[in-house]
């Protein structure tokens, strides 16, 4: 290994050098007690002649054996979500064959491999214009079109609903219709707008705890056709004051990638479950400390996780939609694909200084598998940024530039 010369979070340059001390992979997913689920991210084809802001290109061998990576560790994997890019890159034919090719490796790959599927109704361009009738068909061509694969379906927030609906009781009618329908308890999925801002003003208000009423109510009718749900507004107070809420049977998953330890430790009232992104970048670490929690032994699962939890505040820091180019980088750097280059060209959602903070932090979490290979990496990375070792000076007020 050799040291790297990173900009720290003032843009100036320091000396780095990763510590080549992982954490050693994983847990035993038998001895769990809690639900895990890792949203993942998708693998781009960096060699497709596809224009990158116009059509996807994936690679889908890398993209399936992350899967398995997840599997392997321990996770479920919640397929065709914001993680992969839904909405921002990844379009619905896109990901249905995504939920194709998943649900096919799951099976070969075994009885530990759960998938969970993303259903909207992102075919749909919101408009005010659309009307619920067609908000509701356009969820139950995706709803059918991966329950005839076999899968599990979480309901997604809806930009069409959300674009249209004139109040709580446009959501309530829409629930309440497709809930009727589902073939299987189905995962209820509210994202916050801070992860998509077409979502503001979800269940019908813009305050927070007049939607969560709505939501309740909802999910209460419906209890025995819910499996739970992932409520994703990085607010940990507002979370477990909706748990405690939920009727019997319902779990919840929490989608906070701010607190996501100790909502998923709980409390004497209860606890979460987990449906993370953030899960996708952390999952040896992870993996670990769920064992440890299932064994009873939570200063350990709060020992392997707390480290991790600064990582996750600053991959999901504002604008918060751009969480994913994080999550890749953090694949790349550990070897899980040969490129930095993302769906859509979303690599360029996040800068250097963002980008290097993630590798400090990911090296105190005792997430770099090889560092030798996150070195060389990092490396070329800098001087495509033309930050080149050999081209570096100080500036008069102390500021180190190519």
């Amino acid at each position: 290994m050799s040291n790297l010369l990173l900009p720290d979070e003032k843009g100036l340059l320091a000396p780095f050098r990763f510590s080549g001390r992982p954490v050693s992979g994983g847990g035993d997913p038998a001895q769990w007690n809690r639900v895990a689920y890792a949203a993942a991210h998708v693998v781009a084809d960096p060699l497709s002649l596809s224009d990158p802001w116009l059509a996807p290109a994936i690679d889908w061998e890398r993209t399936i054996a992350y899967r398995e990576h997840l599997w392997t560790l321990g996770f479920g994997v919640a397929e065709a979500m914001d993680t992969a890019q839904r909405g921002m890159g990844l379009d619905w034919d896109n990901s249905l064959d995504l939920v194709r090719r998943s649900l096919a490796a799951a099976r070969a790959f075994g009885p530990r491999a759960v998938v969970a599927s993303g259903a909207g109704t992102d075919h749909l361009a919101p408009t005010p214009e659309l009307t619920i009738a067609q908000v509701i068909a356009a969820y139950e061509h995706q709803v059918e079109a991966i329950e005839g694969l076999g899968g599990r379906i979480i309901l997604m927030a809806s930009r069409a609903l959300a674009a249209c609906a004139k109040g709580p009781d446009d959501y309530a009618r829409v629930y309440d219709h497709l809930l009727g329908q589902v073939a299987e308890p189905v995962i209820i999925h509210w994202l916050g707008d801070m992860f998509d801002p077409a979502l503001a003003g979800y269940w019908g208000h813009r305050d927070p705890d007049a939607a969560m009423e709505v939501a309740i109510d909802v999910l209460n009718r419906h209890a025995d056709r819910i499996d739970g749900v992932k409520i994703s507004l990085l607010d940990k107070d507002k979370e477990i004051v909706m748990r405690r809420r939920l009727a019997p049977g319902i779990r919840m998953y929490t989608g906070d990638d701010f607190n996501f330890a100790e909502l998923i430790a709980g409390d004497e009232h209860g606890y979460s479950d987990a449906l993370l992104g953030i899960f996708d970048a952390i999952a040896p670490v992870a993996s670990a400390a769920l064992s440890a929690l299932g064994q009873g032994d939570e200063a350990a699962f709060h020992r392997l996780l707390e480290p991790t939890v600064p990582l996750s505040r600053h991959i999901f820091c504002a604008p918060t939609r751009f969480y994913k180019t994080g999550v890749v980088f953090m694949a790349w750097l550990n070897g899980h694909q040969d490129h930095f280059v993302m769906v859509g060209g979303q690599q360029s959602g996040r800068h250097l200084v963002h980008l290097a903070q993630i590798a400090r932090l990911a090296d105190a979490a005792g997430l770099i598998v090889d560092a030798d290979l996150a070195t060389q990496r990092l490396q070329a990375l800098l001087v495509q940024h033309g930050v080149g070792a050999q081209r570096l000076h100080a500036t008069p007020g102390g500021r180190v530039v190519a």
